[in-house]
């Protein structure tokens, strides 16, 4: 209970009982401490040699991954300041898709650098001016390194692709998963006013335990994890005219109560056979308009099955929107809303729609598109586990060729690009001069985490390499980086460690400003937390801001 001392001795009661509160030094110590811990969590899975880590939620499900943006989403953290490292990670994964590791370590060195200064009696207020002047410096350099690329060089972005991939479990696979990646981006990628846009929305990935990961495909249509609805419907059709229609082929109920009085046997006969004739006359408008292959959003009534079997059609219901937007997308078929309205103008076309039994349950496949706007990745492994972190890696693989054919430009990986902004900070920090650049220089220096990081995961000397690569970059150029594999500097252009430019902008970018945001904040206020229900016990203050308790 905070309070403070009125006239007459009198206490004047602010906040309530069992609300925690730190001021000043401690609210920064202890908010930099958790946003530290949570990097520092992360930091061991970067570079190609990084650890994975095994997540076991509440039920008991288990997650074995090493993508950062997963990790955290996974973990129940509890403090504030932890939170907001998670926020990094996913504007992150959200805006450049991959680099979530790089930008949550690179965010924690910041604030591990800031504190140092705030030791030496420098005041928040001035590192926060340096280290914003540094990120504006930052942005502009990585602007001034980039290495334009044609965003149509396939070589280029298979390696974009298999430096995404490296690292993850799926590595051993990496060329078959990176030329997957491509042919997808490379399939929906779009040319509006001589730039490409990529909508990776169109990509769809579908997951089925069995086989291996080889087996994985690129599907030039779309993959639905449905059945026919019949039995005698055919199970191939080729060269299929495809019918979306978005509406139920089914008698629709009345909007409002209706009552019907029938008094005599021949009017429910009648009533039924009008019924009847009115799915009949639905199937026989999608007949007429020569479509071998249905769609539908919603439900189709048993009498529509028997119908659309007879005529030979294959049939799905209940599809999902976005499936049938894809469908669109591939087959070029337009969304009918009313069966009265579907003309054969309205028909897509495929060269084969089949269901395939897929590890013990049906697929639709839509195969042979024309030039289809929507592909599908399949993805085979041999467990649960295996295919999760195959899609992590596919995921990461497709945002990062997406950059690259939107931006069409890259920057060398291996931490070349951090030597290379260090080294440039350094020299910017001394014109600026006074106080700030202190922090300038402080910020340079966190950005050596990054090489320091790589080589530490590869279980190398990280002083001894890291000085290395340092002298070798200033005398053989901004593509030295470090090579996990053989211990020692290399040329990252060279070795095709490359990375989309749009990746390390947004990574400082978002590690800085979360640095930032944690340290101007000099008093915390929480308040008592509610009683958890069924415990019966109440979580004091902030879910452990003191005890540092971050993991629930």
């Amino acid at each position: 209970m905070a309070q403070l001392v009125g006239q007459g001795g009198q206490p004047i009661v602010i906040l309530p009982e069992g609300t925690q509160r730190y001021v000043g030094r401690d609210a920064q110590r202890l908010n930099i401490l958790a946003a530290r811990i949570v990097a520092e969590t992360v930091r061991t899975t970067l570079g190609p040699k990084g650890m994975d880590k095994m997540l076991v939620d509440s039920l008991g499900d288990i997650v074995i991954t090493n993508d950062g943006a997963t990790i955290l989403d996974k973990i129940d953290l509890q403090h504030p300041a932890a939170k907001m490292m998670v926020e990094v990670a996913k504007t992150q994964d959200e805006e450049a898709g991959d680099g979530t590791t790089t930008a949550v370590v690179i965010a924690g060195e910041l604030l591990r650098k800031a504190e140092e200064l705030i030791d030496q009696n420098i005041h928040p207020s001035i590192i926060v001016k340096g280290y914003t002047l540094a990120v504006e410096k930052a942005q502009e350099i990585l602007g001034d390194i980039a290495i334009k690329v044609d965003p149509e060089n396939e070589e280029t972005l298979m390696k974009i692709a298999k430096t995404a991939i490296t690292g993850k479990s799926a590595e051993s696979h990496r060329e078959h998963l990176a030329r997957l990646a491509v042919e997808a981006v490379k399939q929906v990628a779009e040319k509006k006013d001589g730039k490409f846009e990529v909508d990776i929305d169109n990509i769809k990935i579908e997951k089925k335990e069995g086989e291996s990961v080889e087996e994985s495909q690129l599907i030039k249509g779309v993959v639905i994890d449905k059945e026919r609805v019949h039995p005698r419907m055919p199970k191939r059709v080729e060269r299929a005219k495809i019918a979306l229609i978005n509406d139920a082929l089914e008698v629709k109920k009345t909007e409002t109560d209706a009552k019907i009085n029938i008094t005599a046997p021949d009017q429910l006969y009648a009533f039924l056979e009008q019924e009847e004739k009115m799915i009949k006359d639905m199937v026989d408008q999608i007949v007429a308009t020569g479509a071998n292959v249905v769609f539908v959003q919603k439900g189709i009534d048993d009498l529509a099955q028997h119908y659309l079997a007879k005529a030979g059609i294959l049939a799905v219901r209940r599809v999902k929107k976005s499936d049938m937007e894809k469908l669109a997308k591939a087959t070029g078929a337009k969304i009918v809303t009313n069966v009265k309205d579907l003309t054969s103008e309205d028909l897509g076309y495929a060269e084969l729609v089949e269901e395939r039994k897929i590890a013990g349950e049906n697929m639709i496949f839509v195969e042979g598109c024309k030039n289809p706007k929507a592909v599908t990745i399949l993805i085979r492994g041999g467990t649960e586990h295996v295919i999760d972190e195959v899609e992590r890696a596919l995921e990461d693989a497709v945002k990062v060729v997406k950059d690259v054919m939107e931006d069409g430009a890259i920057l060398p990986g291996g931490g070349a690009t951090e030597i290379e902004l260090s080294i440039r900070l350094d020299e910017y920090g001394k014109q600026v001069g006074g106080k700030e650049a202190l922090a300038i220089e402080a910020f340079s220096d966190a950005l050596k985490i990054i090489p320091k990081t790589l080589a530490e995961n590869a279980g190398l000397d990280t002083i001894d390499v890291l000085v290395k690569v340092i002298s070798e970059h200033k005398t053989k150029g901004k593509a030295i980086g470090i090579d996990v594999f053989a211990g020692e500097p290399a040329d990252m252009l060279e070795r095709g460690v490359i990375e989309p430019v749009r990746v390390k902008k947004q990574a400082i970018k978002s590690a800085s400003e979360a640095a930032i945001m944690i340290l101007r904040i000099d008093d915390v206020i929480a308040a008592k937390r509610v009683k958890s229900e069924g415990s019966g016990q109440g979580m004091e203050g902030m879910g452990g801001m003191g005890g540092m308790n971050m993991m629930g």
